[in-house]
C-alpha cells in the first residue's frame, strides 16, 4: 500500500496534508503528464460544509487509472508515496497526481 500525501486544501478528506479517506480512485486513463490526472474521490468542503475528523491512514489503497504510469500495476499504485495537489480546487478536474510519471 502506498503513502499518500495530499495538498488539495478544499478536499473534505484532507487533513494534515494527508488524505483521511483510505482509499482514493486516480483518473487519466490516457495520461503523459501529472495534469491530465486527477483524484476521483476529491470531494468538496464547501459541498458538504464539513471537513474530515478521521485520522488519517499510514497507507492508503490507490485505484489507478493511468495505466501510463509506471508506478501502476493492474491498475493499482505501487509507488511507496504519492501526492495529490491542487490548491483551491473547487472540482475534482483541478487537482492532480503530482507523483505520475509516463512510462510511454
Amino acid at each position: 500500500m502506498t503513502r499518500l500525501k495530499c495538498s488539495v486544501d478544499n478536499c473534505t478528506y484532507q487533513r494534515d496534508n494527508c488524505c483521511a479517506r483510505g482509499e482514493i480512485e486516480v483518473k487519466g486513463a490516457q495520461a503523459h503528464e501529472n495534469c491530465e490526472t486527477c483524484c476521483g474521490s476529491f470531494r468538496d468542503q464547501c459541498d458538504c460544509g464539513c471537513n474530515s475528523t478521521s485520522e488519517p491512514p499510514k497507507t492508503s489503497e490507490i485505484t489507478c487509472e493511468a495505466t501510463t504510469c509506471k508506478f501502476n500495476s493492474d491498475c493499482r499504485c505501487n509507488a511507496q508515496d504519492i501526492l495529490v495537489s491542487g490548491n483551491h480546487a473547487h472540482s475534482a478536474s483541478e487537482t492532480q497526481c503530482a507523483s505520475f510519471v509516463c512510462c510511454s
